[in-house]
């Protein structure tokens, strides 16, 4: 076998259409080589002797795609010193763009011997190990064309690759659970159906199914448990696993793309899944721990856990970072991806103790004229001290608003609170994110994610139920904000059936009312249920795979509907802040953009706001008050709109407020089904608001006897009873 001196350049195995170089960094190793997998296991191992700058290369001109590799890196072994060097380890590039197999747990993959963890083990684990992959890099990429949807304008869809395709009975059999299976058209016709212009993917890099999970007869089926940062996981391909993965992957973004679909990443860059001192050696331990891992100063054989997972990346060291930073950069130029969500990111910002918002990685990420330029989203907080930063992120970031889930659902449930906390949060948040210029497309908010209830268990259950996990139910999130109307779990009653589906109404229709991003976590807009487990981490199963079959169909509609009614009235999405000053009418006087309402009509009065009691709000959108141009430059205007909310037990009776410009309104949205569709409402007239429901009014559209109505309904957003209202015989739940 040919070996060549090859590049340091860049990191990871490169086919270039001819050979392959290869390229590692180590700044402890003492030697280090490259071992070679054929189809029957045998291993050719090559030593790597020329190093740069710590990168240890070579190039090999007969390597083609499809060859599986790994590395053993010889040093010392002292775990006191943070080194833990061992040849007998084969592990895994950090770059490996694909990866072949799964880890087989025994002793081997461990660094110590069972039962005695301050000793060394020297079982050669390579025939358990996973293998890095070489992969072609080219790919058809002719007429892709990336979306750049402006933040205002999304609607983000938080899905699982396995979870949102593996019971739809309109997949073929043998694509379900995989990139293909997303791509379907079964799958992005129902996206587009509800006006999704963004997926958010759950972990896609490849990540190790964990021992003690497997133990139990489970799996990580969340995938937050990351192993390799450029490789798309490898169980989610219906093609195969030797570089096959990649251009499944990139067939999916491309066919998401044609369709106007944006794919975001959720990624994991804040812990590996090699764990804390006890885990195995599978990849950076071996390659080089103290670079790749935040370290307990003191005794450097622990590491430092931000995370709750075992171990912290170390973000101090710049070949840590620039692992992250090439990761990401790969993502978007070579898998065209278009943002990404960081879990954890507050453990990004943690230059050695405290968050700083200004650590290095962020510093990077503002400068790098590629990654600066997607969707960048952070789940702001980490479970370490001072984590939780929401509103703290640099200004071209935006936040996954856990504020806006606490309070929504507080509102919804009628916990005591003060009413301008929920006003600040449909309105953009702006006390989290005004004062540092960003606007309120910086509020990521939500109702629900992956993580806790769903939203149809969400007003199901009072408590959580996770006795499949194997946890004793001592798992998951046990004050969830939630209300089961009475009944806790499955019922057949008409009255509770009724009050949950008005409220999964309550919750999408706020949602996708508020002013910021919306994300919908799949499912929710079918009714999807895991029987009260509010942390499926662990249940690759019917549990947490959406029941196609079983949707509830009424509230698919009803969750389409709203999105239009978003999508086409730029009231509900704009790019500023609302400011409350007056705004010059078409006619009569001056209004303010924004007017928050008491039942009786009247203006809010300060004392009012801090009402721990007031459960019934409204508000007066101004369509002239949105102060923002389009592309060409004119003036967006819009109609007004008024919204009320009763998050009471009792009907309330609203009176619609005298604007002296609009003489009518027409009832858009009626989440209790009642007055949707009816004649126009006059100013001053009383409406009865039932109780746990939600108005939208709309000015009325008068008629303009120069306007060629015939085509202007073709254009325009107008709704009715049977997109809008919700079937008034609830679907009885199973149980």
């Amino acid at each position: 076998m040919q070996v060549w001196p090859g590049s340091s350049y860049p990191l990871g195995a490169t086919f270039d259409g001819n050979g392959t170089n290869f390229a590692l960094f180590s700044e402890g190793a003492e030697r280090v080589e490259l071992c070679l997998f054929g189809e029957d296991g045998s291993e050719t191992r090559v030593d790597l002797v020329d190093v740069d700058a710590y990168v240890w290369h070579a190039y090999l001109p007969s390597v083609q795609p499809g060859q599986r590799y790994g590395y053993r890196v010889h040093g010392p072994y002292d775990p006191a010193n943070g080194q833990r060097f061992n040849p007998n380890k084969l592990l895994l590039d950090p770059y490996a763009k694909a990866v072949d197999g799964q880890v087989q747990w025994g002793q081997s993959v461990f660094g110590y011997n069972f039962g005695d963890p301050g000793s060394r083990n020297d079982e050669d684990s390579a025939a358990a190990m996973m293998k890095g992959v070489v992969v072609s890099p080219f790919f058809d990429w002719t007429g892709d064309r990336q979306p750049k949807t402006p933040y205002a304008d999304s609607f983000i869809y938080e899905a699982h690759v396995k979870g949102l395709t593996q019971l739809n009975p309109n997949v073929p059999e043998e694509m379900r659970g995989t990139y293909s299976g997303v791509a379907h058209p079964a799958v992005i016709d129902h996206l587009q159906k509800l006006g999704v212009t963004a997926i958010e993917l759950m972990p896609v890099h490849q990540f190790v199914n964990d021992s003690t999970l497997q133990e139990k007869g489970l799996s990580n089926y969340w995938g937050y448990n990351t192993i390799a940062f450029f490789a798309p996981q490898n169980t989610y391909t219906s093609t195969g696993e030797h570089g096959q993965q990649v251009q499944e992957f990139k067939g999916m973004v491309k066919a998401l793309h044609a369709a106007g679909i944006e794919v975001i990443l959720d990624v994991v860059y804040n812990h590996t899944a090699e764990g804390n001192h006890m885990g195995p050696t599978l990849s950076m331990r071996g390659i080089d721990n103290e670079a790749y891992y935040r370290l307990e100063q003191d005794d450097k054989r622990y590491y430092t856990d931000y995370t709750g997972t075992g171990n912290s990346l170390n973000v101090g060291n710049p070949h840590a970072l620039q692992l992250i930073m090439d990761s990401l950069r790969y993502w978007v130029l070579e898998m065209h991806v278009d943002g990404f969500r960081f879990d954890l990111a507050s453990t990004l910002a943690r230059e050695f103790y405290d968050v700083d918002r200004l650590a290095t990685f962020f510093e990077l990420v503002q400068q790098d004229p590629v990654v600066s330029q997607v969707k960048l989203i952070a789940e702001p907080w980490d479970v370490g001290p001072g984590g939780y930063q929401v509103g703290n992120f640099p200004p071209q970031w935006t936040e996954w608003n856990g504020k806006y889930r606490d309070t929504v659902r507080d509102f919804w449930r009628g916990e005591p609170q003060a009413l301008g906390e929920f006003a600040s949060r449909l309105t953009g948040s702006a006390d989290l994110y005004e004062h540092s210029g960003r606007r309120p497309v910086a509020s990521i908010n939500f109702v629900t994610a992956h993580d806790g209830f769903t939203l149809r268990d969400l007003v199901s259950f009072n408590d959580k139920h996770n006795a499949a996990n194997g946890e004793d139910n001592n798992d998951g999130e046990s004050h969830n904000r939630s209300d089961n109307m009475g009944v806790e779990g499955p019922t057949d009653d008409p009255g509770v059936l009724a009050a949950r589906a008005r409220q999964q109404r309550n919750f999408i229709a706020t949602l996708l009312l508020s002013q910021g991003v919306p994300m919908l976590s799949h499912g929710d807009e079918m009714g999807r249920t895991q029987g009260g487990n509010n942390n499926g981490y662990a249940q690759d199963n019917e549990i947490t795979w959406m029941d196609w079959a079983n949707a509830d169909q009424p509230l698919v509609e009803f969750t389409a509907a709203l999105s239009r009614l978003r999508r086409e009235h730029p009231t509900f999405r704009r790019s500023r802040f609302f400011n409350g000053r007056p705004v010059k009418m078409e006619e009569g006087a001056p209004m303010p953009d924004v007017v928050w309402l008491r039942p009786d009509g009247s203006v809010m009065q300060p004392e009012d706001w801090e009402s721990g009691f007031g459960r019934a709000i409204g508000i007066f959108l101004n369509g002239q008050g949105i102060r923002e141009r389009d592309r060409r430059g004119e003036q967006i205007s819009d109609r007004h709109f008024i919204v009320l909310f009763n998050a009471g037990d009792e009907r309330v009776e609203f009176r619609i407020p005298d604007v002296k410009f609009s003489p009518e309104w027409d009832v858009l949205v009626d989440t209790a089904g009642e007055q949707a569709n009816t004649a126009p409402v006059e100013p001053g007239a009383v409406v009865p608001l039932e109780a746990k429901s939600l108005l939208v009014l709309c000015e009325h559209d008068l008629p303009d006897p120069e306007v060629d109505h015939s085509v202007a309904a073709s254009l325009t957003f107008h709704t009715s009873a049977i997109d809008i209202v919700p079937s008034p015989s609830p679907k009885p739940e199973v149980g």
